[in-house]
């Protein structure tokens, strides 16, 4: 009795040791988590962050050794470069935002079909996978991909995992945490709830395409704004005694002063005038 008493405290004061001394493991960090993030988002999950990050660099490299050769000066340079950087996060951005618009538009096709299939008498993990084939154009890829996760391992909720992370879309969370519920609960209330899923869905679709059709124009408008003096800039590279006012310490305070203004009034516009993002549910 006395060897396990004093092996239980042992192993107690060993756990309690190791919770305090051991390094925690952290799978990724914040900035990398986000880049992975805003890569699933822009259905390029295979895309490691340091493929981008690396692009980044090049693409920095290279403007600043372009500009610097055509104006001979180094501020002018640094400027154009940091925007070249930007450019693949930017493009990334915008291919996420298409993308959402693209399965917000198709989602309750998408819905409609798994209402169609669940009536017809179909086996919920079938309705999922027939909508590979089925479904519209813009999911049949990651419903495909589901639908061979589930013939290779038979378990469909690590297959909804998966599809999720493939899909990244917080419409698409709703609908994957409805067929988890409706599989490991039962009943029959899974037609009529995708039915109103498909209805709320249009309803939400519409909406958000009046709005972003109303506020294109002045996005555009204050885009235009910020890059003309840019524009401007860039064209007066060529002259090599007028660019090279920028070089002095003068120069540099305006150039700076004048990138901040434009960083911040751009970020202060998307800011105020962006939708309200749904958030993903349990992701």
């Amino acid at each position: 009795m006395g060897a396990l008493v004093g092996l239980g405290v042992g192993v107690g004061l060993l756990l309690v040791w190791s919770a305090f001394a051991l390094p925690r493991s952290r799978r990724t960090g914040p900035s990398s988590t986000a880049l992975s993030r805003l890569l699933g988002r822009a259905g390029l999950s295979d895309v490691t962050t340091t493929s981008v990050v690396s692009l980044c660099a090049v693409l920095f490299a290279i403007a600043f050794a372009v500009v610097q050769a055509v104006s001979r000066t180094v501020p002018i340079a640094c400027v154009f470069a940091a925007m070249a950087a930007y450019l693949p996060i930017a493009v990334l951005r915008q291919r996420a935002a298409r993308r959402l618009r693209d399965f917000a538009e198709v989602w309750p096709e998408a819905v409609d079909n798994l209402a169609s299939a669940v009536r017809a008498g179909l086996s919920l993990p079938d309705a999922v996978a027939a909508l590979g084939t089925t479904g519209p154009e813009a999911l049949r890829a990651d419903f495909a991909q589901f639908a061979l996760d589930y013939q290779v391992t038979g378990r469909f909720g690590e297959c909804l995992d998966r599809l999720k992370e493939r899909l990244a879309d917080p419409v698409g969370d709703r609908v994957v945490e409805g067929l988890r519920l409706a599989r490991e609960v039962g009943g029959g209330d899974l037609g009529r709830l995708l039915r109103n899923l498909s209805g709320f869905l249009r309803d939400d679709a519409r909406t958000r395409s009046e709005l972003e059709s109303r506020q294109a124009w002045t996005v555009n408008g204050a885009r235009l704004a910020v890059s003309a003096p840019w524009i401007v800039l860039l064209l007066m590279s060529f002259q090599t005694t007028a660019i090279r006012q920028y070089a002095t310490p003068g120069g540099v305070l305006v150039l700076g002063i004048g990138f901040a203004v434009c960083v911040l009034a751009y970020a202060a516009m998307m800011r105020i005038g962006r939708l309200p993002v749904e958030k993903r549910i349990l992701s």
